[in-house]
């Protein structure tokens, strides 16, 4: 259920980009059971990180503070609909609901006209358009090489995690 107190810290979070150089106004906060245990804002520019978004940053908080990578049970909050890598993330996550305020298309508007120098550009459709892409539909340059020796360290990582499989 919607709770305005939490998309209000979200919106907070956002707002510590007007005085922060190196992050732009998108924040974010995980919930779970009525309490935040994560939050995060867009830290892209400071950090040198294309993938700190707000979302990102709130997911990868809530997992060290809950020490777990499944976050099913928790919501996410965020000051703006978030991109295809955050939605992305969001899912590897498990995140069960989310809650946003300015829409991909407002942000958009909002930042119009911005140069290069002062935002580093994300084209929101050709993101979505990509972001479930496969490697063989030639989105990014690829080659394969030394596949079974990859597969050798994954069956050998596995191997003893693996559930015994019952007899016939």
């Amino acid at each position: 259920m919607y709770e305005e107190r939490f998309m209000r810290q979200a919106l907070a979070l956002s707002a510590q980009a007007l005085a922060k150089p190196g992050t732009e106004p998108f924040g974010a906060v995980i919930v779970k059971d009525g309490q935040v245990v994560g939050e995060g804002f867009n830290h892209s520019v400071a950090h040198f990180d294309p993938t700190s978004h707000g979302e990102v940053e709130a997911i990868r908080d809530a997992c060290r503070r809950l020490r777990r990578v499944d976050l099913s049970d928790c919501e996410l909050y965020s000051s703006c609909e978030p991109c295809a890598m955050c939605v992305a993330a969001m899912r590897v996550a498990g995140i069960r609901r989310l809650f946003h305020a300015a829409t991909l298309a407002q942000s958009g508007a909002a930042f119009e006209g911005l140069p290069v120098a002062a935002r580093h550009p994300i084209d929101v459709d050709e993101l979505r358009r990509v972001a479930g892409a496969t490697l063989a539909e030639g989105l990014t340059p690829a080659e394969q090489h030394l596949p079974w020796d990859a597969i050798e360290i994954l069956e050998a990582w596995a191997g003893p995690r693996k559930l015994p499989q019952p007899s016939r």
